[in-house]
């Protein structure tokens, strides 16, 4: 290996490092805690804060129901009325953007970063 290789790898491994810095201190940054906003056939029925342990059971309207589990600064599907159980054998979710589904009961668990949604871009 010569020289100008290993100043090549240095100088990449330092961009990487301060990209991962840059990407952490943003995300760290909102200091608002994450919330698990409940969406039940497209309508907003509740948010519960991650910081938060609780259990609420989530009835939909055709008579199916899931047991949203809020422990540990994650948020679980543990009981669910669907068939094929996807949102039940799905991992927690805990950071914002990520969520879980049940197509069956029509639920959606998103978690957010808690207030209102900034504007990241436009369309004209």
């Amino acid at each position: 290996m010569k020289k100008n290789d290993v100043i090549l790898i240095v100088v990449l491994l330092a961009a990487a490092l301060a990209v991962f810095g840059g990407i952490s201190l943003f995300s760290a940054k909102s200091g608002k805690d994450p919330e698990a906003v409940v969406y039940l056939d497209g309508e907003k029925q509740g948010s519960y804060p991650l910081n938060q342990d609780a259990s609420v059971k989530i009835q939909s309207a055709s008579g199916g129901y899931n047991i949203l589990e809020i422990r540990a600064g994650t948020a679980d599907i543990t009981e669910a009325s669907c068939p094929d159980k996807i949102c039940v054998n799905h991992r927690p979710v805990k950071n914002p953007g990520e969520s879980l589904v049940c197509l069956p009961n029509k639920l959606v668990v998103e978690i957010e970063n808690g207030g209102e949604a900034e504007v990241d871009g436009s369309v004209r």
